[in-house]
């Protein structure tokens, strides 16, 4: 970690923190834009996990000398000391667990991160394919340490759970592909000058992910099968900490799932009707499938996504946001194939030479449903997690670099999005029943994520007037069941999302928990106000304050 000062204060030893944080996880070099990263691959060997532990440690020593230095009492220093001590603490938390020995999902573990990186990677010229090729060369040892660390957890008796697990098996065979695979039709891009030494890279990288698959299919998963998928009350409450920069009230926060599932229910049905009298909301999604617009083909989906977003960014610049121009750029993509079925965003680069980018999995489709696009793009991307994102970037001198990059809390940016989805219903961009029931769908999913996601961890009961399996016991076949009653999307989307929930323990009910939030801080703000409450300078106010806890986050919104 570089030296900081003895007089230093909170946001210099959090800034300090981001740039030790980049020696040793080149790959959040590579998401801020730090070329000198894009070579490099983090250490994912247990001794790699130790040495992130130390420097939280050792940062955590310099924030207690930090915060007795005069001015860490103003609100902007102790903002971010608070921030940067409760991320540090809640991460420490979940090391001291060993929870990285056991990191297998569909979504999110270092394999994912390692290929996710050559999404984000330059390309453009000689140089960063050198960088590029490089980094192709350190793929086995980075998926080598991974496995080490997933076998000490089997030492341990530590393990992921088994539906993650076989999951993730498919998704390694997918990457590792027939003959070539994901990596080495990457490589294919190289200039020729590198073509060979990238091929041969790739190839390595290739023969190390068919490595970690037979290792998982043939060690990992049996020793596996039979542990339980779910997690329990301790590890749940750890994780809930860790995502939602909060310790939550989880009865108080399942009665609030339910209390949205019979509102938004009764939403839907005002809508369904209006599409196909007489069906429930369900029913009108499936009309809405086959009969409702669609999209017809993945380059053009990209295109049309790319559209909606020019033209939210048009409509609301300058009347609901004021957007500085490098903020409005924003890249429509289709995702590489054997990932997770959601869709997700990437931010800016820090000097947003990569722009932010929306992603869209087609799951092999190439018919999609506007339905299921609109509001979730309006969420990914503007006004959502683009929006919130690159404005912090575009902040950050003015805030601290950890709170505008490293120093995210899932709940308030997922909050924020499902807020901005609202916000675009509010405004009157969801003019019709189709476009609408897809909002009211996708809030719906959210609502259903608490349930389920707190109820089967939990063990919870299914309270007496639930329309389904009142009185009985959570578990992931009923949650699984639930989810997909309660949806519009196909059978493989609520397999993956269930499969998510296992292996994420606490994420998924940030959505609807940040909204919440979001919300609460917007109508203190307003009553604050009164007839002077300025809406656009609020949302500029409350986009430009950077990473906040669940803890932090309704108290600074109420005071803009």
């Amino acid at each position: 970690m570089s030296e900081t000062p003895g007089s230093a204060l909170p946001r210099q030893v959090a800034d300090a923190y981001v740039d030790a944080l980049i020696e040793l996880d080149p790959l959040t070099g590579t998401y801020l834009g730090v070329r000198e990263s894009n070579s490099r691959l983090p250490d994912f060997s247990p001794a790699g996990y130790d040495a992130r532990a130390e420097l939280d440690r050792a940062t955590l020593a310099r924030l207690d000398e930090a915060e007795r230095q005069p001015g860490a009492e103003g609100d902007a220093e102790r903002l971010c000391g608070r921030l940067l001590r409760e991320r540090l603490t809640a991460g420490l938390a979940v090391y001291e667990a060993d929870e990285h020995l056991r990191a297998v999902s569909n979504i999110h573990s270092p394999a994912h991160s390692v290929r996710e990186a050559f999404t984000l990677t330059p390309t453009a010229t000689e140089e960063d394919w050198e960088a590029v090729t490089a980094r192709l060369g350190a793929v086995p040892a980075a998926l080598e340490g991974y496995r080490a660390s997933l076998g000490l957890g089997l030492e341990r008796g530590l393990t992921g759970g088994p539906r993650p697990t076989a999951t993730f098996v498919e998704q390694l065979t997918e990457w590792a592909g027939e003959g070539h695979g994901w990596f080495d039709e990457f490589a294919a891009g190289a200039p020729e000058s590198l073509g060979k030494e990238a091929a041969v890279a790739a190839q390595a990288a290739t023969a190390s992910v068919r490595a970690l698959r037979d290792w998982m299919r043939d060690v990992y998963a049996p020793a596996v099968a039979g542990a339980p998928d779910t997690v329990g009350a301790e590890r749940y409450a750890r994780w809930s900490r860790y995502f939602n920069g909060t310790d939550l009230d989880l009865s108080e926060a399942y009665a609030y799932g339910w209390a949205e599932y019979h509102r938004l229910l009764g939403e839907m049905k005002t809508e369904a009707a209006k599409i196909l009298p007489g069906a429930t909301p369900w029913e009108a999604l499936a009309h809405l499938d086959v009969h409702g617009r669609h999209i017809e083909g993945v380059a053009e989906v990209r295109e049309w996504l790319q559209g909606l977003m020019d033209e939210a960014v048009e409509a609301l610049d300058g009347t609901h946001f004021e957007l500085a121009p490098r903020v409005r750029a924003v890249e429509a993509m289709i995702a590489p194939p054997g990932g997770a079925a959601a869709p997700y965003y990437t931010a800016p680069s820090e000097d947003f030479s990569r722009p932010g980018r929306t992603w869209l999995p087609t799951m092999g489709e190439t018919r999609f449903p506007v339905y299921d696009l609109v509001s979730t793009w309006y969420h990914e991307g503007v006004p959502g997690h683009h929006l919130q994102l690159a404005q912090w970037t575009h902040v950050a001198s003015r805030l601290s670099r950890y709170q505008a990059t490293v120093g995210t809390v899932s709940a308030n940016v997922e909050g924020w999005a499902l807020y901005a989805e609202r916000l675009m219903d509010e405004l009157g961009f969801l003019p019709d029943a189709e476009r609408r029931i897809g909002y009211l769908d996708a809030q719906m999913m959210r609502a259903c994520r608490v349930i389920v996601d707190i109820g089967m961890h939990l063990e919870l009961e299914i309270p007496a007037e639930s329309p389904f399996h009142p009185g009985e016991r959570w578990t992931p076949a009923l949650a699984q069941e639930f989810f997909g009653m309660h949806s519009g999307r196909p059978a493989d989307f609520v397999e993956s999302e269930l499969v998510r929930y296992l292996s994420m323990p606490g994420q998924a009910i940030g959505y609807k928990l940040g909204e919440r939030a979001w919300l609460l801080g917007r109508e203190k703000a307003r009553e604050r106000h009164g007839d002077a409450f300025d809406l656009k300078a609020w949302h500029m106010a409350a986009l430009s304050q950077g990473s906040l806890g669940l803890d932090d986050l309704v108290d600074v919104l109420s005071r803009l």
